[in-house]
């Protein structure tokens, strides 16, 4: 068998081969080479910026730091808002060994309750393993002191400090600095709207009522920072950077501490119980507004009853929050700025300045008066005044002097609804007063226009008489008063009233600044100078409606008091008050400035369901004025009558 031949190798062939090969793998090595060097150019130098931000989220944190809110001092300078420290016991989940066996022990030691048990899974939940969460707040010192006595036995718990808002008078000035309190779902939603979120990111509490919510910005200060660096569990290594906060601006308010505590012992009664010796207090339902004319600055202003606002720093229970909220004294409203009342009596002065004005009266105009007023050419029923028997001739001194109702049917008929509205607008009446708080009400000066909107219906002659009187359709508040009676002191010259006095900015206290309001023009000196003198009359007049109240003063004043119905009575039907029930009776308005030269102060109030404003407002504003202008005497008779309420 022929064997073949074994062919003889091409090298040539087979090297070119080899070569080809090679090249075309160096060439793919070169390109893909190219490839990730130009990747790395990409990620290490064009993106290296982004790329380290990157790194750095994940590395390092921005931990905001909140910072200390700012204090509220009275006028003199005495604490009315402060941060105390207050302790919580914090439970850290990753370093305690057996937490239901920690449960049981902190509730023979430390009083934990299962709320405070089901409140602390809730947060844990949302809460990584390393991070404290507060079991039990408010500890007082005996209980920090016991548990640092026993916090060996307790791995994974501590006690820590945080500073917490503290109100140190209480109820005596809940309705003039609102409170603090836990940031709510609403709130967030007005930071995000307002663009404020970010300086809020460590503050757990702001402002919700009063000169807390009105001055937030300025007392809550600006949020610092620290930059952290984490490892991969979030846990912080060590701290890169630190930036303190900025804290809150303290101020200074227009009120004295001193005067508010003594207007609020105006409107309590104590007594004792004869069983048992203690003391009974009670609060009668009413408000206070002291003012100075000169500036508008408010120096004291009460509602009461009122509550502890210290409640609602920590967290308020729900049983304690529906007991305040169901209260038939309603000790949540600030009366002042919200309690909604016909103005009565208090405002026939000022009636009695448009009148002149518009040439409807002037001072010799007399007009007798029978006890009752008419709507000329008209079979209506008439208009009663409060003395059934009439007050006979009567000129714009005795008006206001005997605070005559005839005389003003007449010069409200007069004026018309138009006229009277818009003069009563300038004086402030159906308007926002401009104070610095939130918590307010515009009440209402009726028109044409309100009375359509409100009820479909036209405006009557009739509408218009008792509105002369201060009644009707007419309400206004406590403050909105008090800014008239500035306005008709000064004749003409409007004020917001305001309680912000000073801005202390790195120890330098820096007035507040409010906006000018356009005075009343176009009214002589002359008809300024009766509606006072009538007023001065009220309190010392042959005749006044106030002169007893007044009896011996040692210096002169002018005031005006009134009686607000709570309910209409029929043509024939006479008001007896002991016949009827409490909340059925008349309040009792008044309002007086002092000295009558020199305006110094400025009171009004109203008194709930107390009944005349000169047998009940009289004393009051009196023992008010001598407190001020004088030196303080012994305070006034506590007896209890039938217009308190118990809290």
């Amino acid at each position: 068998m022929r064997r073949k031949r074994t062919q003889i190798r091409d090298h040539r062939a087979e090297s070119a081969l080899f070569f080809r090969r090679a090249l075309v793998s160096f060439i793919g090595i070169i390109v893909l080479v190219g490839v990730l060097l130009t990747n790395l150019y990409h990620i290490q130098v064009s993106e290296h910026d982004d790329y380290q931000t990157r790194s750095n989220d994940n590395r390092i944190k921005v931990v905001p730091v909140a910072p200390n809110r700012g204090m509220i001092y009275d006028r003199n300078g005495i604490l009315l808002a402060e941060n105390r420290p207050v302790y919580a016991l914090e439970i850290t989940k990753e370093k305690v060994p057996d937490i239901e066996a920690t449960f049981t022990r902190l509730k023979v030691l430390m009083g934990i309750t299962d709320e405070d048990i089901t409140r602390f899974e809730k947060e844990r939940r949302h809460t990584r393993r390393f991070k404290s969460i507060p079991i039990k707040g408010q500890l007082t010192e005996e209980q920090v002191a016991l548990f640092t006595v026993n916090q060996h036995r307790f791995p994974g718990v501590e006690v820590k400090a945080y500073l917490k808002r503290y109100y140190p008078y209480g109820d005596a000035l809940t309705h003039v600095l609102g409170y603090v309190a836990k940031i709510n779902d609403r709130d967030l939603e007005r930071l995000e709207r307002d663009e404020k979120i970010s300086n809020y990111k460590a503050t757990r509490d702001m402002g919700k009522l009063g000169i807390e919510r009105y001055y937030e910005d300025l007392l809550h200060g600006t949020s610092g920072y620290q930059e952290v660096e984490v490892n991969s569990r979030g846990r912080i290594i060590r701290t890169l950077k630190y930036v303190p906060p900025i804290p809150g601006k303290d101020i200074k308010l227009n009120l004295d501490i001193d005067l508010q505590l003594f207007v609020k012992e105006q409107l309590t009664v104590r007594s004792k119980d004869p069983e048992t010796g203690k003391e009974i207090v009670k609060y009668k339902r009413g408000s206070i507004v002291v003012m100075d004319p000169r500036d508008s600055a408010i120096i004291a202003m009460v509602s009461s009853p009122s509550y502890d606002p210290n409640l609602f720093v920590h967290g308020i229970s729900g049983p304690k929050y529906r007991a305040l909220l169901n209260d038939i004294n309603r000790p949540l409203v600030n009366r002042v700025t919200l309690g909604i009342y016909p103005p009565a009596s208090t405002v026939k002065p000022m009636i009695a300045v448009a009148a002149l004005t518009e040439g409807v009266v002037t001072p010799r105009t007399v007009r007798n008066d029978p006890g009752y007023w008419k709507i000329p050419n008209s079979n209506s029923r008439p208009f009663r005044d409060w003395k059934r028997w009439g007050h006979g001739k009567v000129n714009i001194h005795k008006a206001i002097e005997e605070s005559v109702d005839t005389y003003f049917y007449q010069v409200a008929y007069d004026l018309g609804i138009d006229r009277l509205s818009a003069w009563m607008t300038k004086f402030g009446y159906g308007e926002y007063t401009g104070i610095d708080i939130h918590e307010e009400s515009k009440a209402n000066m009726p028109t044409r226009e309100w009375k359509q909107a409100r009820f479909r219906q036209p405006w009557y002659q009739g509408d218009t008489i008792p509105v002369g009187i201060g009644q009707g359709y007419w309400t206004a508040t406590p403050l909105q008063i008090a800014k008239a009676t500035t306005v008709l002191v000064n004749k003409g010259i409007v004020r917001a009233p305001h309680l912000l006095k000073d801005i202390v900015d790195n120890d330098v206290e820096k007035p507040a600044i409010f906006d000018e309001y356009p005075p009343i023009t176009g009214v002589d000196d002359e008809d300024w100078e009766i509606a006072k003198d009538g007023m001065k009359r009220v309190l010392f007049g042959v005749r006044g409606t106030a002169r007893r109240a007044f009896y011996g003063a040692q210096y002169k004043a002018g005031g005006k008091s009134g009686s607000a119905q709570v309910f209409g009575l029929a043509e024939d039907e006479k008001y007896n008050a002991e016949e009827l029930a409490e909340h059925l009776r008349d309040h009792a308005l008044f309002t007086a400035f002092a000295p009558y030269d020199k305006p110094e102060v400025v009171v009004s109030m109203v008194l709930e369901n107390a009944g005349g404003g000169s047998s009940n407002g009289g004393p009051v504003a009196r023992h008010i004025f001598d407190h001020i202008l004088l030196k303080p005497k012994a305070p006034l008779d506590k007896t209890v009558s039938s217009t308190e309420v118990t809290q």
